[in-house]
């Protein structure tokens, strides 16, 4: 395993069996991690960037089988944040030192491209210092184009599975894998800095659908790539299954950091449920992205994508000193700008 490690650090590359033994590996990951936290401390140091989340929408007209706003869970408490509150977060967010602003929220009838670029826009005009990262679903070209005119910096739209036949067991048949990456392509092209990315331990997922994402995503070349365990929601279609482990979504992070140095890579909340020291094992295995949440309290606990989401009671500025005692605690440091994508 060591000779594949230096292989894919240093080709940036492996084939298809090779990554496949990687995944399943058996044996320590100490190596693989000391080898992508090397490649990143290369291309980032020690910094870890804070990205300011705003969840300000938990309506949503899909029906994924794994989330737990999908629109047919009628126990979900469903919620809309105004303008002025959403102004209002991103306010406290800046005086806490976040220069990125994460607009985040199910696909919602109310989000019109009008609305969008409104509120974009006054977000700008509030804090041009600041980029505006958009992650509202699958949407026409026309609209992406829209939201990049009136100032959005950067968009986040997971494939979560690269495999078709995989895609249709997580999704109702009214939703296409096609369309995914048509739009994750659009995005890429009007010239926005996009993420993808995707589940690890979803249902029916095995290492060749692992593979099978590495390799989009080596074809789409993101500039950010969001991956968190699968955790299952007691209102959906997959209350029974098994959760993602941590293990295989540290070894996965640390794949991603080989095959893409440049990369911003999150240590996700869903890692922190799934582990208290999840999201620090996340930044030593190669993260550096971590997202505090600037949500407002009372409709942040409605923001339940899954079981037991960590931090919903907690005050932003709480989050805040948290996360920085956290990212302190591993020998790393939280930096107070943009953090845009280094290539």
């Amino acid at each position: 395993m060591e000779q594949l490690i230096e292989t894919l650090r240093t080709q940036r590359d492996l084939s298809d069996e090779e990554l496949t033994a990687l995944i399943t590996r058996e044996s320590d990951d100490k190596d693989l991690f000391a080898a992508a936290d090397a490649v990143r401390r290369e291309h980032y140091g020690t910094d870890v960037f804070l990205r300011g989340l705003i969840e300000f929408t938990n309506v949503c007209q899909n029906d994924c089988y794994y989330c737990g706003i999908r629109k047919s869970n009628a126990q979900a408490q469903r919620y809309r944040l105004t303008q002025e509150q959403i102004l209002h977060s991103c306010e406290n967010g800046y005086r806490m030192g976040f220069r990125t602003f994460v607009l985040q929220g199910g696909e919602d009838p109310r989000n019109t491209d009008a609305w969008v670029c409104s509120m974009v826009d006054k977000i700008k005009t509030a804090h041009p210092d600041c980029a505006v990262t958009l992650s509202i679903g699958e949407q026409s070209r026309a609209s992406y184009q829209a939201y990049f005119d009136a100032g959005a910096d950067r968009y986040l739209l997971r494939h979560e599975t690269a495999s078709d036949a995989h895609y249709r067991r997580l999704h109702p048949e009214e939703m296409s894998l096609v369309n995914r990456k048509r739009c994750l392509f659009d995005l890429k092209d009007i010239g926005y800095q996009v993420g993808a990315g995707f589940m690890v331990g979803s249902p029916w997922q095995t290492p060749k659908e692992l593979v099978a994402d590495l390799r989009f995503l080596q074809e789409l070349q993101p500039d950010m790539i969001g991956i968190g365990p699968f955790i299952p929601h007691h209102e959906t279609p997959f209350a029974d299954k098994q959760s993602g482990t941590l293990e295989l979504t540290l070894r996965m992070l640390s794949i991603l950091r080989l095959l893409f140095p440049y990369v911003l890579l999150p240590a996700t909340t869903a890692l922190g449920t799934i582990s208290p020291i999840g999201r620090e094992l996340g930044l030593k295995a190669g993260a550096n992205v971590m997202m505090p949440n600037l949500t407002p309290t009372d409709a942040r606990k409605h923001y339940d994508l899954y079981d037991n989401k960590i931090c919903m009671d907690e005050e932003a500025a709480k989050c805040r000193l948290c996360q920085e005692g956290r990212v302190r605690s591993v020998g790393y440091q939280i930096v107070s700008d943009r953090g845009d994508v280094r290539r």
